[in-house]
C-alpha cells in the first residue's frame, strides 16, 4: 500500500454575483457526512489535476468548466478514514444553467450559492476543530477580491 497522500482536485465555482457554489454531502457518505463541501474529488490513475477538475465538475453538477480564474490553495489533511490527502483547489467559472445543477445522485442532497458574509453556514455538522472547508471558502473569496471580482 502506498504511503503517498491521495491527490484531490477541488473547484470553487463562482457565479456572476461573486458567490461560490457549495453542496451538502449526503448523510451516508463515509467522509464528511452531511457536511457542506466544494465540488471535487480524487484523481483517477493516470489523470492530471486539470482533467480531474473537469471530470468532477461535470460529474457532480452537470456543468462544464469554462475557465480557471486562479488557484486558491493546496491543502493537506487526514480524512475520517485515516488516509492522508493533498487537495489542489481552484476558483473557476462554468458553462451551464447555474440555477439547475444536476447533483450527483446519492452523493449530494442540496446546494447553495454563498456570499462571503455567509460562510459560517459551512461549519454545520463539522467538528469544531476542523474548519477546513470554511478556510478554503475564505481563501477563495480572498482570491476573488485580489483579481477584482
Amino acid at each position: 500500500m502506498s504511503t503517498e497522500p491521495l491527490r484531490c482536485a477541488g473547484a470553487l465555482i463562482v457565479d456572476h454575483d461573486g458567490r461560490i457554489f457549495f453542496q451538502r454531502r449526503s448523510p451516508q457518505r463515509r467522509l464528511f457526512p452531511n457536511c457542506w463541501d466544494i465540488v471535487g474529488g480524487h484523481l483517477e490513475p493516470g489523470e492530471d489535476i486539470d482533467e480531474a477538475l473537469r471530470r468532477e465538475i461535470t460529474e457532480e453538477t452537470g456543468w462544464v468548466l469554462s475557465h480557471v480564474l486562479g488557484q486558491v490553495g493546496e491543502y493537506s489533511y487526514v480524512g475520517d478514514d485515516g488516509l492522508a490527502r493533498t487537495e489542489y483547489d481552484f476558483l473557476v467559472r462554468v458553462d451551464g444553467d447555474l440555477d439547475r445543477p444536476a447533483l450527483e445522485a446519492g452523493k449530494h442532497t442540496e446546494y447553495r450559492w454563498l456570499a462571503e458574509h455567509e460562510v459560517t453556514v459551512l461549519d454545520e455538522h463539522r467538528d469544531v476543530n476542523d474548519g477546513l472547508i470554511r478556510r478554503i471558502a475564505e481563501e477563495g473569496f480572498a482570491v476573488l477580491r485580489s483579481i477584482g471580482l
